[in-house]
């Protein structure tokens, strides 16, 4: 046999001469397949009317019999305390009128689809006559006495006069508890 009639071996995945290599083809189709599997997924999350993924909110139709009257809520929100009488000390005098400036703290349930998202929010009006920090301690207490949550919250740099409003997290997985601010004071910002 001639070197011409011998068979030419070829290094195996080496494409013959004028042809193309089937594994980019492959490539190609497998990025192609990905590319719309995304796009299929966006856009079948579905949206509200204000274009957030937060669905919006379900009407409800109204009853055509009254609903039963329901139990009152038990009470969600920690209020100042009213200024007591002239026989107390000049301290505690002094401790109800840095506890007044702590206008509103309450729990806000902001719970959707199923997830649990209960947060507390606070409103705090400086009625000092200097630049304020506050701190104050809460716990969160079930019906059955049970404390559920304990925490901190700080606020630095309240102008006299000014009001600051603010809002954290908690780990509660229900509102019906009793908020109680277990240690509340204020301080002259540096």
């Amino acid at each position: 046999m001639s070197d011409s009639q011998q068979p030419k071996w070829e290094e195996p995945g080496q494409p013959q001469p004028g042809q193309r290599p089937r594994r980019r083809r492959w490539i190609w189709w497998a990025l192609a397949a990905l590319v719309v599997l995304i796009i299929a997924i966006v856009l079948a999350i579905p949206r509200g009317d204000n274009g957030s993924i937060t669905p919006d909110p379900v009407e409800t139709p109204t009853p055509s019999e009254p609903a039963p009257p329901q139990e009152p809520a038990p009470p969600q929100q920690e209020e100042a305390p009213a200024p007591e009488t002239e026989t107390e000390s000049p301290e505690e005098d002094e401790e109800t009128r840095e506890r007044r400036d702590l206008v509103q703290f309450t729990i806000d349930d902001r719970s959707v689809s199923g997830f649990t998202s209960i947060w507390v929010t606070w409103t705090i009006t400086n009625h000092s006559s200097e630049k304020s920090d506050y701190r104050w301690d809460w716990e969160a207490v079930a019906p059955n006495g049970d404390r559920l949550a304990n925490s901190t919250e700080f606020v630095s740099d309240v102008q006299p006069g000014q009001t600051a409003k603010g809002e954290t997290p908690t780990t509660l997985d229900t509102t019906n508890v009793e908020l109680n601010v277990t240690d509340f004071d204020r301080t002259a910002s540096p």
